[in-house]
């Protein structure tokens, strides 16, 4: 046992921890891997783009995370109205859809519909049969010469909102925020007893003026 106020010794020695370590020998042998498989996946879907779908920029839920944009599972049908797309014939020519999203921004709303816009004038159809091409496709010698888009589908431009250092002028010093919250508050709670006190003294007006 140790003396005075000292730690009990409790070592555990037989854990066989040699049994649980995870080792990673083949992340060079997986990197090779994953880079065939997406150099297989290119030559599958060309001349598609190799990242997929064109996908709609939204904001996630809950105050934690509203503040950030990201992309989206698909574009509403309101959306794709508005930019001139086809629901049905959307996902044939790299448009994705989502039939449960709602538009509760007109924001977010006018900017999808842009991302939309900007993507049709981009956009190139390969015609299914070069001897008969349809309206609306890309002419058969113009095609040939297009190449396959490697990176992301009309990606999202994020603007910084940083502000520049500045002095604090003199009408800010005067501003109370804290009074200005109060304020705010208090209005917003007295709203329905100043209206029925106007109402009680418009009445009280009204009967002095009859007599």
């Amino acid at each position: 046992m140790p003396k005075r106020n000292n730690v009990i010794p409790n070592a555990h020695f037989h854990k066989h921890w040699q049994e649980r370590v995870k080792v990673w020998l083949d992340q060079p042998a997986r990197k090779l891997r994953r880079r065939q498989a997406r150099a297989k996946k290119a030559r599958r879907v060309f001349p598609r783009p190799v990242q997929g779908l064109l996908r709609p920029a939204v904001r996630p839920p809950t105050i934690k995370y509203n503040m950030k944009v990201r992309f989206g599972r698909g574009f509403t049908f309101e959306e794709l109205k508005a930019a001139g797309f086809n629901r049905h014939e959307a996902r044939n020519i790299g448009v994705s859809v989502d039939h449960r999203r709602k538009n509760r921004s007109e924001e977010q709303f006018r900017a999808n519909v842009q991302r939309l816009k900007t993507y049709k004038a981009k956009l190139v159809v390969f015609p299914r049969k070069t001897k008969k091409v349809k309206t609306g496709d890309t002419a058969v010698d113009q095609a040939s010469k297009v190449a396959q888009l490697k990176g992301t589908v009309v990606p999202i431009k994020r603007v910084s909102v940083k502000s520049q250092a500045r002095a604090i002028t003199v009408a800010e010093r005067k501003v109370s925020a804290y009074a200005t919250l109060r304020k705010a508050r208090s209005d917003a709670r007295l709203v329905g007893i100043r209206k029925k006190r106007a109402e009680i003294k418009k009445k009280e007006s009204q009967l002095a003026g009859q007599k």
